[in-house]
């Protein structure tokens, strides 16, 4: 193929990661462009070819080599049992910065009280190579059905017990169900087929995204401040800026005075830029972060 031909086929995952998916893309420096209909969006970089596939679908398809790369959780990656090479675990998830939990939930006044009180009972979950797995290595043997959805009104009248996705455990409590145990946590991964792993282009194309989206993750919370100093204020200065790294330090033209330029936590600039004040620190900068590299 010639090389100003080359493509990257790429999966974003369809559903509840859709969204911020393609926000963590855009902060990397990919725009995706998805119409209301089209499963083929667009993108501004002309060397990938992107597709919008289920999360639950997207390891099947790069495990088999449909696909070059693409982003899932590791809960439908250890579903479907194929081999991907990890190129990065990328924290973040559809409501929250907290990883995916599937836990095995019975309602309140359940009999059910640990995993082995499953032994003979029944269970729905659309997990159900992960809750098969987890049952074979306690040695338990219980009826596991797929579930397509709303889980949670099937128990206590049509199964015992379900497997369920949570985040906050918020859903749970409203319907006055119980976790007995927490099975596998969860954060999306960048995954790779092992054909495009091998292959130099897509490798290193791969490996470029992977950075960018880390980098990405890295500035989440973020923001970089620049401000003029009084020199004569510089170590008090340094003992209440809680920076990343040591903040950046320059002489200015006028005599006894520095430039400063940090990188600190959004939650703590409420607080830092008034004690910059009351230091004498002058022209303030506080600006947003795409994008921040080790």
């Amino acid at each position: 193929m010639p090389e100003d031909t080359r493509t990257l086929k790429i999966a974003i995952p369809k559903g509840s990661l859709e969204g911020p998916t393609i926000e963590l893309l855009s902060k990397a420096g990919f725009e995706i462009y998805v119409s209301s209909r089209g499963l083929r969006p667009a993108s501004n970089d002309p060397e990938l070819d992107v597709y919008l596939i289920r999360a639950q679908e997207v390891g099947r398809y790069i495990g088999q080599g449909f696909i070059d790369c693409g982003i899932t959780g590791y809960d439908w990656a250890y579903e479907n049992g194929v081999e991907l090479v990890d190129l990065a675990e990328l924290p973040y998830s559809r409501a929250t910065v907290r990883p995916t939990k599937w836990v095995l939930v019975v309602p309140e006044d359940s009999p059910i009280q640990k995993p082995e009180d499953l032994e003979g009972k029944r269970i729905a979950t659309e997990g159900v190579g992960i809750t098969q797995r987890y049952l074979d290595e306690r040695g338990i043997k219980a009826d596991v059905e797929f579930s397509w959805g709303a889980t949670e009104v099937k128990v206590p009248d049509l199964v015992d017990a379900i497997v369920d996705v949570t985040e906050t455990g918020s859903s749970i409590k409203a319907n006055r169900l119980r976790i007995v145990d927490t099975l596998l946590t969860s954060f999306p991964h960048f995954y790779a087929s092992p054909a495009a792993a091998a292959d130099e282009w897509k490798r290193e194309k791969m490996e470029q995204i992977a950075l960018l989206l880390k980098a990405a993750l890295g500035a989440r919370g973020k923001v970089g401040l620049k401000m003029n100093l009084p020199q004569s204020q510089l170590e008090e200065l340094l003992k209440l800026l809680p920076s990343l790294r040591r903040p950046t330090i320059s002489q200015l033209a006028e005599e006894g005075w520095v430039a400063v330029e940090t990188i600190i936590d959004e939650t703590v600039v409420r607080d830092i830029i008034p004690a910059l004040k009351r230091l004498g620190a002058e022209g303030i900068i506080e600006y947003p972060l795409n994008k921040i590299v080790p």
